[in-house]
């Protein structure tokens, strides 16, 4: 299952969905399972995280047209997150090499759960095979 047009199998595997992308925001959601839960039931906090990272890097993704990694996440838990959770992420500027981008996640009713910032960069893609000298 693709998301905004690239296949990232951590994030399938997280159970996170696109809704869409409108005005160059991404729009994602994720529903839980129990074993996706803390010790007092709630959404993992990791698991947020990773809903956040893929709303902002889908977003610079989008913009720019291909890969970008991760270089810094900043990540302000707000409250606990019960399921389903939307999260919207945008870039805030860009510049040659670096992407700034910002994401809110909300809950059902639309409360702010957690904010995050991050720094992304344009990326190659892996090689499936590497280089080695004997």
């Amino acid at each position: 299952m693709a998301l905004f047009g690239a296949e990232i199998p951590f994030a399938e595997n997280c159970g996170v969905q696109e809704i869409g992308l409108v005005d160059g925001k991404t729009q994602a959601r994720l529903d839980t399972a129990a074993a996706q839960t803390n010790n007092v039931g709630v959404m993992h906090g990791g698991l947020l995280c990773t809903l956040l990272d893929v709303a902002m890097g889908s977003a610079a993704r989008c913009l720019i047209g291909h890969p970008v990694m991760t270089l810094d996440i900043h990540v302000s838990f707000l409250s606990p997150a019960m399921a389903p959770i939307r999260a919207e992420g945008r870039v805030v500027r860009a510049g040659r090499s670096v992407l700034f981008c910002e994401a809110e996640a909300t809950d059902q009713n639309g409360t702010p759960v957690a904010k995050a910032s991050g720094i992304f960069k344009p990326a190659r893609q892996a090689s499936s095979s590497r280089n080695t000298q004997d």
